[in-house]
């Protein structure tokens, strides 16, 4: 490996953890930034491949905005505060009960909207919901960031990662169902009672319930019909083999314009209020990953491949999946799709190895904070809230969580491909 690969990996890894440490409380985006700007700067990457690694995350920032703006519209006026206190009513005072309904919802936001919109638009409900019953919220913003991955594989929609594993080659949703809807099962049930044991603790007790009953406002109604609307763009827009991105962006600014014109507010007051640094995240992000295929990462995935077709299935199979898995806590499970689409398509993989390795990619991410877009997406939303999971807090829960339902899921995905 020549100087210049080892400066890339050096470079990625550096910033991916610096990241994470925050140091100065500089944004996650600057860190990213910054490494993304010195694999350019100092040449190890040309410019033009750079930007053309920019450009190829057109469809994420397109879905990323629309979520954002819906999840901003549902702040405003309201629909995290009221959906809390429907959780906690129907929870009765207790905790597990709150456990298992937030867990409920998450599920399905996962299925019909994706894992990025449980980070974005679930987790100020999840928060908003733990503090007006006065509870640990730890073990409740853990399903958002767990369930956003464990579920992430129901629907091809389900998480934006299913759409670049696959590329040209989306199984028609019956077929898909038929591979994938059994090891979901699996996933999401193993990952329930494992995050519940962990959390056994925090939910012993009961909890406050607030005696006012909250009504949503017409503008927060307006805003879950349309949450509902981009539910079904996303469902339609799959089903006919389009990209994702723009259809969630501009059903997402149609909404907040008939919501501003409605409400007569201005539309600054609405985007002066997201994080629009998540968006050069993900381009830096699309720069490393470019980085490190020159770098040899994408020569290693397709000699791994390669060797994995000589073992028994099995064994190929959960190799597949927890090797993909591990990879994707290593630089990411957006970057890792990438890489695994493009070696796939080199190799010819098809049948069970090909949809353990999205199994790997999906569900992997669960062990850090740093194995997927959404875990990353969950981690700043929290933040932005006076909240914090350190790395080795999530790591030791996702030690527990992640290998059994990746486990189970793989073994169901071999079985029912052949």
């Amino acid at each position: 490996m020549s100087p210049a690969h080892i400066a890339i990996w050096i470079i990625s890894a550096l910033s991916i953890a610096l990241m994470l440490i925050r140091p100065r409380d500089l944004p996650e985006a600057w860190w990213i930034g910054i490494g993304a700007a010195a694999l350019v700067v100092f040449r190890l990457i040309p410019l033009h491949l750079a930007i053309h690694a920019i450009s190829e995350g057109s469809d994420v920032y397109l879905f990323l905005t629309g979520m954002m703006l819906l999840a901003q519209l549902a702040h405003m006026h309201g629909v995290f505060n009221w959906l809390a206190t429907i959780a906690i009513q129907h929870a009765r005072g207790s905790r597990t009960r709150l456990f298992t309904l937030i867990y409920i919802v998450g599920t399905f936001v996962t299925i019909f909207l994706s894992n990025d919109a449980t980070a974005v638009v679930l987790t100020p409900a999840v928060l908003a919901a733990t503090r007006k019953s006065k509870v640990e919220p730890l073990p409740y913003l853990f399903i958002c960031a767990f369930i956003a991955n464990a579920a992430s594989f129901v629907l091809p929609i389900s998480n934006p990662a299913n759409l670049v594993v696959f590329h040209t080659g989306m199984p028609p949703l019956a077929q898909w169902l038929r591979i994938f809807l059994i090891a979901s099962i699996f996933s999401i049930v193993a990952t329930y009672l494992t995050l519940r044991w962990y959390c056994r603790k925090d939910l012993t007790g009961s909890i406050e319930v607030p005696a006012e009953t909250l009504h949503l406002s017409e503008a927060g109604k307006l805003t879950l019909i349309g949450i509902a609307i981009v539910a079904a763009v996303l469902l339609t827009a799959s089903a006919m083999g389009k990209d994702l991105g723009l259809p969630t962006c501009i059903s997402a600014i149609l909404i907040a314009a008939v919501i501003s014109i409605r409400e007569r507010t201005r539309p600054a007051a609405i985007l002066s209020e997201i994080s629009w640094s998540v968006l050069p995240l993900v381009a830096g992000l699309f720069i490393m990953v470019e980085a490190i295929n020159t770098a040899g990462a994408l020569h290693l995935s397709q000699t791994a491949l390669e060797n994995l077709q000589h073992l028994p299935p099995i064994a190929a199979s959960m190799a597949a999946a927890f090797g993909t898995g591990i990879g994707t806590n290593l630089i990411n499970n957006l970057p890792l799709g990438l890489i695994a689409a493009a070696s796939i398509q080199a190799t010819h993989i098809t049948g069970a190895l090909r949809n353990v390795i999205l199994i790997g990619i999906d569900l992997g991410p669960n062990l850090s904070v740093t194995g997927s877009l959404a875990t990353i997406l969950w981690l700043i939303a929290i933040r932005k809230e006076g909240q914090n999971v350190s790395a080795w807090k999530f790591l030791k829960a996702g030690c527990i969580i992640m290998p059994p339902a990746l486990a189970l899921a793989t073994i169901a995905v071999a079985l029912f491909t052949h």
